[in-house]
């Protein structure tokens, strides 16, 4: 279906992930399961912890609004995943640009919250003894609210730098939801000033927090290993692994996609890279944050069991 020009512009086409029939109702069930695991756990987490005040901590504080983000991503991403396998997935123009806003508001917020959560266990572990002076109630609000504004901020700009190009050939976009770069593709405007800000405010928001998260988690090494207990060593570890796990798979895979726009493409490979962080990452966190946290399971099993 060609468009003439932005005016005309109404519907694009997300495509699917393979025509095979098959192969789309098992991954129909695959998405569909990611996404009720997803929902499920992280509201499980945002209801265990506000129903138990020993949680009410930073460390807690920040992984509530991890775990929000995570629900947003999921609900702005994956319902059009699962109508893309079962019938023509069609999304409109003003909606396009609306996913685009929301998934990089939360993307964004998101990793600007990692290396607040970084901060955190390195003022914990680290510093100790000023940790409750320094990562204060209203410390930990100040930075949720600077999370959540730079990235609404940083989406804001980068939306609005789409609305005066012009769509004037192919309306199909090769990826499975509304991402810059697969949108960019298809303009026949100069995109030069949209690639440039795309790979600044990626270096900014991916490149310098994850710098500043791995430079948290060196001292944080540091300090775990001159612990002289087993026991201190192994419980300071494992507060900071699972972070450190999600981290560098979330970090890794975004600076893949929103580095090489310019390339062109949008083939297999990035729609994987793409699953991993909005949809595997988010059905996996809960498991990776509270799996092997024995005050979050105890305080979970009194929400499910409280007599």
């Amino acid at each position: 279906m060609a468009l003439v020009n932005q005016s005309v512009v109404t519907m694009f086409i997300l495509q699917r992930f393979v025509d095979d029939p098959w192969i789309q109702d098992v991954l129909f069930c695959l998405f569909f399961a990611l996404f009720m695991a997803a929902i499920a756990g992280n509201g499980l987490i945002i209801a265990t912890i506000h129903s138990s005040p020993n949680l009410h901590t930073p460390m807690y504080f920040f992984l509530v609004n991890l775990s929000l983000m995570d629900v947003i991503c999921t609900v702005t991403v994956l319902p059009k995943v699962l109508q893309s396998l079962v019938a023509e997935n069609s999304i409109s123009y003003g909606g396009c640009l609306t996913q685009m806003f929301v998934f990089s508001w939360v993307l964004g917020s998101e990793l600007l919250l990692f290396s607040a959560m970084a901060y955190d266990r390195y003022l914990a572990i680290c510093r100790p003894l000023h940790y409750g002076t320094l990562m204060s109630g209203k410390v930990c609000v100040a930075l949720a609210t600077f999370v959540w504004f730079t990235g609404a901020l940083n989406s804001l700009v980068l939306t609005c730098l789409m609305l005066p190009l012009s769509f004037c050939g192919p309306n199909l976009i090769t990826h499975f939801f509304c991402e810059i770069p697969s949108v960019l593709i298809l303009s026949c405007s100069p995109t030069f000033i949209n690639d440039i800000m795309t790979v600044i405010t990626d270096m900014f928001l991916t490149g310098l927090n994850f710098l500043l998260t791995m430079t948290s988690y060196v001292f944080i090494i540091a300090s775990i290993l001159r612990i002289r207990s087993a026991e201190g060593k192994k419980r300071a570890f494992s507060t900071c692994s699972a972070h450190l796990v999600v981290v560098t798979l979330y970090y890794s895979t975004v600076l893949y996609t929103y580095v090489r726009p310019a390339l062109g493409t949008a083939g297999f490979l990035d729609k994987l890279i793409a699953v991993l962080y909005t949809t595997v990452t988010p059905s996996l966190n809960p498991l990776i944050y509270t799996l092997r946290n024995k005050e979050f399971k105890i305080s979970f099993k009194k929400l499910l069991f409280p007599h």
